[in-house]
């Protein structure tokens, strides 16, 4: 419904939910809603039987098809309002926190996956072809290989990425989670023993911003499958894992995720530093 179909054809009167009558057709206010207020065409055929009967399709009363009318409007305009809601909210997100912006590329690229065909070998990594195809050493990290592995990725990164933002700013948080991210591919082509085999999926760089806010902000407590703990024993607990089945045939890339994390241990260790020598500097200044 464009801005001139919510005017009365009577008075001129602009509704966000307009009446339309459904013998002659036109948009009413709540004020000459009824045929007898806006003098319908079909106003003696309602006076004489009370109902649109003659009109083809359509059996009901002049009040039901009042109802009818009110009810579709309003269900339409729910429907543009929530829509248009859920687009604003996901444009401020993306616009604020560079940490949801990638978990929304990441999902508008797993739908892409599935229905576009070649969109998934297009853009994965595979070591073999690194050097023809430089481009999949950033593009792989927005493909995923299923929806648990879209999940649980998207899940750590959800809660982890903005923190990492709040404490050590945007930019900080973006150098970080690419830096970790390609350092980890390139980590794999060289290492994997199996060149012709593709890898994707964000969790590289994921480990890599886990790692610095882990350096960052050592106290912080998580939960790992139900049990809590710090973060710091979290992340040693993750590297113990793909340290010891490093060269294991489980279809999970150990290597970049260790290389993920070490690539964000050492970045979270010059952001602390800085950190603190910029408190330390403010301190001196402020005596």
């Amino acid at each position: 419904m464009n801005h001139l179909d919510k005017k009365c054809w009577i008075c001129g009167k602009e509704e966000n939910i307009p009446f339309r009558c459904r013998f002659c057709g036109k948009t009413f206010c709540s004020r000459h809603r009824l045929p007898e207020q806006h003098a319908c065409e079909g106003l003696e055929q309602v006076k004489k039987n009370g109902s649109y009967s003659e009109n083809p399709g359509y059996g009901g009363s002049v009040n039901d098809d009042i109802f009818k009318d009110a009810l579709k409007n309003t269900a339409r305009y729910a429907a543009k309002s929530a829509a248009k809601g859920v687009g604003s909210n996901i444009k401020y997100s993306m616009k604020n926190s560079p940490a949801m912006a990638i978990i929304y590329l990441c999902i508008f690229s797993f739908i892409l996956q599935i229905f576009v065909p070649g969109y998934m070998q297009f853009f994965q990594l595979v070591p073999a072809f690194v050097i023809a195809r430089p481009w999949t050493l950033v593009t792989h990290m927005f493909i995923h290989s299923g929806f648990a592995h879209l999940f649980f990725n998207m899940l750590v990164l959800f809660f982890f990425g903005p923190e990492l933002e709040r404490r050590a700013g945007k930019k900080i948080f973006l150098y970080v989670y690419f830096t970790a991210g390609l350092v980890a591919a390139i980590a794999y082509s060289i290492t994997s023993s199996s060149p012709y085999t593709p890898v994707v999926g964000a969790s590289g760089a994921i480990m890599g911003v886990f790692a610095s806010l882990a350096i960052i902000a050592p106290d912080i407590r998580v939960y790992v499958y139900f049990i809590p703990m710090q973060i710091t024993h979290a992340l040693i607990l993750f590297a113990l894992f793909d340290f010891v089945l490093l060269g294991s045939n489980d279809m999970i890339a150990h290597t970049a995720h260790l290389s993920g994390i070490l690539v964000g241990l050492l970045m979270g260790s010059r952001i602390k530093r800085a950190q603190i020598r910029y408190n330390y500097d403010n301190m001196y200044y402020r005596r």
